[in-house]
This record gives structure tokens, C-alpha cells and sequence, in this order.
């Protein structure tokens, strides 16, 4: 079957942390022997930040977007590529047309515009912050989304569990499928570690409003509060932030260097937005590339957890800057190595993403039996 799929971006990870969940989907759809075009807009800087990767298995359209916000941030071709309207002729050729949550530019009108493939394509919402979605549909009752839920053949959600089901069942939504993040093992492995990403505690993430005030007290207050240990921010927009003076700031990773950076922290800090963290059940990507890497983890505390991995054994819980440094000075080399393999083998067993296209083709066969 065809796919065509809108989504943020699948070439580049900057200020865009669903890249690496968008690949590893679609790479192992591919796999299953669908074919995948992935379409996204020229916009926030994206098409002059690729990230340098094996992406054979999609076929991917840059689009002009019609919004004012793509006026910035595009790259060199913007005035020659085709329209989202132009777009739409070719995703009506499609089996399956997929519109993903945050692209960041047209979101209502390529929301409203999915539907036109239908009847002969599925028409499909794949969200990649259900808690979000649902927040902005529950706080105005004129959201156009609202009318496209009940129409939808289906909404894929990345995360957010029964809350986020018992939202989109109240809008109407046909069928909704837990779609959650996963691990590619071919990309996110362990590798040698480098000395410029050596450090006792790294965190890896953009700054957004609502995680700030998370990491403002499970990063930087734990690094105030342990100056014996070495601490590693990475991530767009902190800049500004003033840190502890054992906090080393060095700005955007591109996702090459994920794992080497896992693999050279002695531990690796995964902090959620709030909504998802309120939520639950929304494991993300940083999760996963860190249990490719067996890297050791410490986690923020949020439902769901204990359900893709166990606390203290193949990940650790902080719930607040005191848990983060007794976990430092509590768990040396050979506690953290154990703990780092522990999570490695649990998330081959149970969190690749062949398996997580498995469950999205056998989601889609089913939808399709339906018609």
C-alpha cells in the first residue's frame, strides 16, 4: 500500500523532536512493503539543518506552505517548490493519508484537507502530543478539529494512555490506536564513548514552556546541588538560562551525535513536558535512543512508566533535584553499566519500532476491512 504522510520533518531534527519517532515508523513500514512519501514544509530552518542520515526508505517532498509563518527560516528552493494544494493531488493517489500533529504551519487547513482522499484512501491522524491536541480542542469550542475528529478513520496517538482515549472518544473518534514511541537499533546502538561528552549527568532537550519548570528543578537545581559532579545540556534556546557553573552548555545535537553523547554520559537525564508527564503513558524518544545506547537513565515520574520499563532496575525514577543527586552519589560505574544493559535488553525485546510498524500495519489492514 501507499502512503503520504505531513508531517513537521523527517530530514531534519532541529527544534523538531519527532524526527526520530517519524523515521523509525516509516522506515520499518517501508520494510513491511509499503511505500512512503513524506511530505513537509519548508520552514523554521529545517531544510538548511539536515541531519545527515539514511533516509532510502521514504520519498520526500518539501512543499511551499501557505501561512505567513513560513515567510521565515526557509531554505534556498522555497520560491520553486510546490503548494500544499498541489500536494493534496498526489496524496489522493495514496492508500493511506496520514496528517501528523505539530507541523507548525497550515495544522487546520492540512487537518480539514485530509479528509478529501477519503473515500478511496484512509484518512488518518497521527498525534504526536494527544495532550496537547486534546487541550487546545477542550479550550475552544470553535477549533475546527473538533468536526474533523468524528470523521477521521482512525487517530494514532504517540502517548497519553486511557486519558488521551477518553479525550478523543469524547470528540467521536472512530478508532483510536496507541502508536508509542520505540527504539531502531540500527541507528541507536552503542558506540565508543568521546571525551568532549563526558560528564556525570546529561540532559538532551529543547526548551518549550511547559517542561522548563522541570528542568529548571531536575537539572539545574541538581546540578546546584552536587558541584562535585559534571553536568551536560543540549538542546535549542537555552542560551540565556543562567546555570551552575558545573553545567556545560553546547546547544543543538544533531541526532548523529545521540549516540555518542549516551555513551560518553556516566547518566542520561529524560525529562517530559508537562502535559505528557500529567498525562502519562508517553514515552519519548530520548527514552528510547538512550536504551539503544544502554546508557543509564534516570526518569521523571509520570503513569505509564513502569508499564514499558522497570523502575530501579532497568531505569531510574526522580521526582525531584534530591532524587537526582542521590542517585548520582549512590550509583557508581558498575551500578549504572548494570543498570544501562538492563535497559537495552528490555527495550529490544519489547520497544523496536519493526515492532511498533507491525502493530500500525495491522491497525491499517483492519481499517481498510472495514471500508
Amino acid at each position: 500500500m501507499k502512503i503520504f504522510a505531513f508531517g513537521s520533518s523527517l530530514v531534519s531534527s532541529y527544534w523538531n523532536g519527532a524526527a526520530t519517532y517519524y523515521r523509525g515508523c516509516y522506515k520499518y513500514l517501508a520494510r513491511l512493503g509499503y511505500q512512503v512519501t513524506f511530505a513537509e514544509p519548508d520552514a523554521y530552518g529545517r531544510q538548511t539543518h539536515r541531519d545527515d542520515v539514511d533516509l532510502s526508505f521514504a520519498n520526500l517532498v518539501t512543499y511551499k506552505p501557505v501561512g505567513s509563518e513560513g515567510d521565515f527560516g526557509h531554505g534556498p528552493d522555497y520560491e520553486h517548490l510546490p503548494t500544499l494544494k498541489q500536494m493534496f493531488e498526489e496524496a489522493r493517489k495514496a492508500d493511506v493519508v496520514v496528517k501528523h500533529s505539530g507541523i507548525g504551519v497550515d495544522d487546520a487547513l492540512t487537518e480539514s484537507l485530509i479528509l478529501e482522499a477519503q473515500p478511496d484512501a484512509l484518512a488518518i491522524y497521527w498525534d504526536v502530543d494527544s495532550p496537547a491536541t486534546l487541550a487546545r480542542m477542550d479550550a475552544d469550542p470553535n477549533d475546527s478539529f473538533r468536526a474533523v475528529v468524528p470523521r477521521l478513520d482512525a487517530v494514532f496517538s504517540y502517548g497519553g494512555g486511557p486519558v488521551c482515549r477518553e479525550g478523543f472518544d469524547r470528540y467521536g473518534v472512530r478508532h483510536y490506536i496507541q502508536a508509542y514511541n520505540g527504539l531502531d537499533p540500527e541507528t541507536h546502538h552503542p558506540v565508543a564513548p568521546d571525551p568532549r561528552y563526558a560528564c556525570d549527568l546529561a540532559f538532551l532537550g529543547n526548551r518549550l514552556p511547559d517542561r522548563e519548570a522541570r528542568v529548571e528543578e531536575l537539572f539545574l537545581r541538581a546540578a546546584a546541588l552536587a558541584p562535585d559532579q559534571t553536568f551536560l545540556l543540549g538542546g535549542e534556546g537555552w542560551g540565556d538560562k543562567p546555570m551552575p557553573p558545573n553545567v556545560r552548555y553546547i546547544g543543538h545535537v544533531p541526532t548523529a551525535q545521540h549516540n555518542v553523547l549516551n555513551c560518553s554520559a556516566r547518566t542520561v537525564l529524560n525529562i517530559n513536558r508537562a502535559s505528557m508527564a500529567n498525562s502519562g503513558f508517553s514515552p519519548p524518544t530520548r527514552v528510547f535512543e538512550a536504551a539503544g545506547a544502554a546508557a543509564c537513565m534516570l526518569c521523571d515520574d509520570w503513569p505509564g512508566l513502569d508499564d514499558c520499563f522497570q523502575p530501579d532496575e532497568e531505569i531510574l525514577v526522580v521526582r525531584n533535584a534530591e532524587d537526582v543527586v542521590r542517585h548520582l552519589h549512590t550509583h557508581d560505574a558498575a551500578a549504572t553499566k548494570r543498570i544501562g544493559e538492563a535497559f537495552h535488553r528490555r527495550a529490544l525485546k519489547d520497544h523496536t519500532y519493526a515492532q511498533r510498524a507491525a502493530q500500525a500495519d495491522e491497525a491499517i489492514r483492519y481499517l481498510k476491512s472495514r471500508r
